[in-house]
């Protein structure tokens, strides 16, 4: 699957771009729709080792797609910055595919979840555990299990 990338001199070493999913605000999940055409949506994540985790509604559009066609892409920006005087974008990015399943057992979505609220919202964790008890069976939870990651980055 992996393929050189066309601008090696701005290709970053896998540790930094697990670096900047962990500290992008949000990701882009992109997937293969019900009829085979291409559907994403942005999301917010967070990872534990090589596992990107995910939530949203059991049922919908993301949710059928994933269940049918688990095999995704997910892309991550740190930064953007137009530079117009340079004709040029100052960024850095990250790519990582892999197979997704939705967890299933009790403790490991509330797990997730748990280091959703850290990763998002450190200042309510008060209230975390009571959230989470809450939607715990309402909500699905994603693990992307991580087969390549690549980063990019033009930087000054």
């Amino acid at each position: 699957m992996a393929q050189t990338m066309r601008r090696r001199d701005r290709q970053i070493p896998e540790k930094q771009a697990w670096e900047i999913l962990d500290q992008c605000d949000y990701a882009v999940l992109a997937m293969t729709a019900e009829d085979g055409s291409p559907y994403c949506v942005p999301l917010n994540v967070v990872r534990e080792g090589q596992s990107v985790y995910f939530h949203g509604a059991q049922a919908g559009r993301k949710a059928a797609c994933l269940q049918k066609a688990p095999r995704v892409c997910l892309t991550c920006v740190e930064t953007c910055e137009i530079v117009p005087e340079r004709y040029t974008t100052r960024y850095a990015s990250a790519v990582a595919f892999g197979r997704v399943t939705e967890v299933e057992e009790p403790e490991e979505k509330a797990r997730a979840l748990r280091l959703l609220c850290q990763r998002y919202t450190p200042e309510h964790l008060a209230g975390a555990e009571k959230e989470i008890t809450q939607s715990l069976r309402g909500t699905a939870v994603w693990k992307l299990t991580v087969e390549e990651i690549t980063g990019k980055a033009n930087r000054p």
